[in-house]
C-alpha cells in the first residue's frame, strides 16, 4: 500500500537528460513510484523562460525527456507523467500566488540569483524567469504535492513554496494545502566533465543517457583529473579528481576502486588507464538504457499517447484543486 504523501518532481525539456539527472533524481523516482503517489512534470513552460526565442527546441525535447524516463525504468502505470503547458490551471494558480509574494522577496531567492548569474541575465531578466519560484509553487500545489525531491541548491525554492502556502492558508482561512517537505538525494549532484561543480546542459559538460558509445568514449577521455599528475610516476590526488568521483558513484567493485585510489596516490598509475576502466563501468550502466531509449524513440506516437494519458489524469486533479482555490478566494461564481 502506497503512502498518502504526494510526490511532485520534473525536468525542463531543453535537451535529453544526462548522468547528473540520473544520479540526482531519476534513480530516486524509480524507487519512489513504488512507495508514493508520484507525479513527474515535463516543465515546458518553465523551459520557455530562458528559451522563449527557440520554442521549437523545447517542443522537440518533450519526447526526448519522456524516452529517457521510460528507458531508466520510470513506469507510467505507477507514475503520472504530464506536460506542464497542458495544465492551464497551473498558470491561473500562479497568477493568484503572485499577489502573495513581493519583488524584494524574489530578488533574495538564492537559487534564482545563482541561475541569473550563470545565464548572464543580470542586465536583462525576463519577468517569467524572475517569477520562477512562484510558478514552481503552483506546480507543486496544483496536485497537492507534499514531498518534493530536489537538490540542495533548490531548497530555497521549497522554502518559498511553504511561505506561499502559509500566506494563502492564513489570509483565506483555509487548509487546502499542506506545507511541503524536501527530499534531498544521497548523491545531490554530479560534477561536470570539466571539473565544474555541476553537470549541466547549458555548460556543455554532460554525458547524456542516450549518447553513442563513441561519444561516451570522447567525453570520458576528456575528463578533468588531477592537473598536478603530469607524469605516470607522479603521485596523484584522489580528492577533487572527477574520474574517481564517477567511479565512486557508478562502480560496483569497491575493492578494485580502492586499489586504484591507493595506486594513483603513490604514483605509477596513468590517467588513461583510469579513464578506460571508468569507460567500462559507464558502458555497463548505459548500454541497456541506450538500447531501450533507441527502441522507444521509434514509436513517438506511443510516447505521446502515454504522456497525454498522464496529462489528462493530472488535468482532472488540477481542476478540482483550482475549484477549491477559487472558493477560498470568493471567485466561485
Amino acid at each position: 500500500m502506497k503512502s498518502k504523501e504526494v510526490v511532485l518532481t520534473g525536468d525542463r525539456p531543453t535537451g535529453p537528460l544526462h548522468l547528473g539527472h540520473y544520479v540526482g533524481s531519476l534513480c530516486n523516482r524509480i524507487q519512489l513510484q513504488n512507495e508514493y503517489d508520484q507525479y513527474v512534470m515535463i516543465a515546458d513552460v518553465q523551459a520557455m523562460t530562458d528559451n522563449y526565442d527557440n520554442p521549437g527546441k523545447v517542443r522537440e525535447n518533450v519526447l526526448e525527456v519522456m524516452a529517457d524516463y521510460l528507458a531508466v525504468g520510470i513506469d507510467p502505470a505507477k507514475t503520472t507523467i504530464f506536460i506542464q503547458s497542458m495544465i492551464p490551471e497551473i498558470a491561473e494558480l500562479t497568477i493568484f500566488y503572485l499577489n502573495l509574494v513581493t519583488v524584494s522577496r524574489l530578488q533574495r531567492n538564492p537559487t534564482v540569483k545563482t541561475e541569473i548569474k550563470q545565464k548572464g541575465m543580470e542586465k536583462s531578466i525576463p519577468a517569467g524567469f524572475f517569477m520562477y519560484p512562484v510558478s514552481q509553487a503552483a506546480d507543486i500545489t496544483i496536485v497537492k504535492g507534499t514531498l518534493i525531491p530536489v537538490g540542495e541548491d533548490q531548497l530555497p525554492m521549497i522554502e518559498q513554496t511553504n511561505e506561499i502556502i502559509r500566506s494563502f492558508n492564513r489570509l483565506y482561512k483555509t487548509d487546502i494545502f499542506q506545507e511541503v517537505k524536501a527530499l534531498v538525494p544521497k548523491v545531490g549532484r554530479l560534477s561536470g566533465l570539466d571539473g565544474q561543480a555541476k553537470m549541466s546542459k547549458s555548460l556543455k559538460n554532460a554525458i547524456y543517457l542516450g549518447e553513442s558509445e563513441d561519444d561516451l568514449k570522447k567525453h570520458v577521455m576528456s575528463m578533468f583529473t588531477d592537473p598536478g599528475h603530469i607524469r605516470v610516476a607522479d603521485p596523484g590526488k584522489v580528492e577533487g579528481n572527477i574520474v574517481f568521483e564517477y567511479l565512486d558513484t557508478f562502480g560496483n567493485d569497491l575493492t578494485k576502486i580502492q586499489e586504484l585510489k591507493d595506486h594513483y596516490q603513490r604514483g605509477g598509475l596513468g590517467d588513461v588507464v583510469l579513464k578506460k576502466y571508468l569507460l567500462e563501468v559507464l558502458n555497463e550502466k548505459l548500454t541497456p538504457i541506450r538500447e531501450r531509449r533507441a527502441e522507444l524513440m521509434t514509436d513517438k506516437a506511443e510516447l505521446m499517447n502515454l504522456l497525454l494519458k498522464g496529462t489528462n489524469k493530472t488535468r482532472e486533479i488540477a481542476a478540482q484543486t483550482l475549484k477549491e482555490v477559487k472558493t477560498a478566494l470568493c471567485l466561485d461564481y
